[in-house]
């Protein structure tokens, strides 16, 4: 580190502590990177939030608030949310957007932080943990399968045999025009959060991502097949899920598959959060957030 770089940081630690404030923003702000853009608030331990499908920080909003005493570093992707698409313009998405996080982890200087990733962020996550072991001491997966492929097809659905679907999928949404694209997003929104005032902001951010990044990273979730991965992964990890509407599945049923999907994750603890569809931050936001402080070990289990 430089002897500006540190001049730097001193001086506008002094002003936020002068204006009051918590001395978070001079973290990660020579971190440069086309994938991803982190911004820093509170202090303590240190925790990774990671938003998921056309998602902005915002989901993490009234849980940072209510779980004090951490420093949270919130990942924004390019291309999401209204943020220019950067890097993501092509290929895949989750994977490079993984390695990002394990980059920005290591440039910042973070001690293996907990990381927490809702939806896609779940699996980048899953990816991080399987492919970075040593860089996190904890991961909590938020409504996610390792194969989300295997919920479009029948039992031994693999990501060869989900592709040709997929393929079809990402056609259908590159070539649908504005007015369907927001149609869609609002019965998508609609379905995932039962929580209505909570809506519109999803939907704003859903409307301000960029269809192509949108369609890319949806193609690829559900063509990645992580099972393989699982074993790799050696930190805690704790996997809240739902039992989504309009699936004709019941509690028992969901359960049985979290539990073979996970299978080769020795020791993960797995959770139903009844009432809650997939943002369950803000459909059980109590719940959510009680469960939070037990994974970063604020209070006893």
């Amino acid at each position: 580190m430089t002897l500006s770089t540190l001049t730097r940081r001193t001086v506008l630690a002094s002003l936020f502590t002068l204006a009051g404030a918590a001395l978070v923003p001079a973290w990660g702000a020579d971190f440069q990177s086309g994938r991803i853009s982190v911004t820093v608030e509170g202090e303590g331990s240190d925790v990774v939030l990671i938003p998921g499908l056309n998602s902005s920080p915002r989901v993490w909003r009234e849980m940072i608030r209510a779980v004090p005493g951490h420093r949270y570093h919130l990942v924004h992707v390019a291309g999401f949310a209204g943020k220019p698409r950067g890097a993501n313009s092509e290929g895949a998405v989750a994977a490079p957007v993984a390695e990002e996080v394990a980059r920005y982890i290591g440039a910042v200087g973070l001690k293996q932080p907990a990381v927490i990733g809702h939806s896609m962020g779940g699996t980048i996550g899953l990816m991080l943990a399987a492919r970075h072991p040593d860089v996190l001491s904890r991961l909590m997966v938020v409504d996610m399968f390792p194969f989300l492929g295997a919920m479009f097809g029948p039992p031994g659905t693999t990501a060869d045999s989900v592709k040709p679907m997929a393929d079809g999928l990402l056609a259908q949404m590159r070539a649908a025009d504005a007015s369907a694209r927001e149609a869609r997003a609002t019965a998508t929104i609609n379905g995932m959060i039962d929580n209505v005032s909570m809506r519109a902001g999803a939907l704003d951010d859903s409307l301000k991502s960029d269809p192509d990044v949108t369609a890319r990273a949806y193609h690829e979730l559900v063509v990645t097949d992580l099972t393989s991965d699982l074993g790799k992964i050696t930190v805690p990890t704790t996997v809240l899920y739902v039992v989504p509407k309009g699936l004709g599945a019941t509690d028992e049923k969901m359960a049985a598959w979290y539990q073979a999907a996970y299978a080769p994750l020795k020791g993960v603890s797995l959770k139903h959060i009844a009432g809650s569809a997939h943002f369950i931050m803000w459909d059980q936001s109590a719940q959510f957030q009680a469960d939070v402080k037990r994974f970063l070990g604020d209070t006893k289990p």
